[in-house]
């Protein structure tokens, strides 16, 4: 990450250097707005870009783990995660949806080889672990890792 920060903020400098005392201060301007706004509209991009392959994957999803101002993709595969005994699922929830998206739902089970059950119930884990990340962060600041 600071790799390119460093990267754009030499490129902006340079700019600077051509012009007189004013366009130098403006680019100082442009660096520091730069530094501090970069870092997120990166994790941003790579967030969408997990998400996106993620979405590809029929048996797992990719993660973004941060360490310091490293950024680390990781494959996670789902199917070495233990199933959930039949016995443990005994709620019940009544759901209505449009004609459309139930049939997009049963294709996406069937391309999936799952039930659509199974393949619901996986969409949901996903999708309230990424809310539980989503929901752990304060301010700008990004702490462990995000899934999509």
């Amino acid at each position: 990450m600071s790799l390119a920060i460093e990267g754009l903020r030499s490129d902006v400098a340079a700019v600077g250097e051509l012009g007189d005392e004013t366009v130098a201060e403006v680019a100082d301007r442009i660096v520091a707005i730069l530094a501090r706004s970069a870092p997120s509209r990166i994790l941003d991009l790579l967030s969408a870009v997990a998400a996106e392959v993620s979405a590809e994957l029929p048996e797992g999803r990719v993660e973004i783990h941060l360490v310091g101002d490293e950024v680390e993709f990781a494959y996670v595969d789902e199917r070495a995660r233990a199933p959930e005994p039949e016995a443990e699922l005994s709620s019940r929830i009544t759901l209505r949806l449009s004609d459309q998206l139930k049939a997009r739902v049963e294709d996406s089970a069937v391309r999936e080889g799952l039930s659509v059950n199974s393949w619901i119930l996986r969409t949901l884990e996903r999708g309230t672990s990424l809310s539980q990340v989503r929901s752990g962060r304060g301010g700008s600041r990004l702490r462990g890792y995000g899934t999509s």
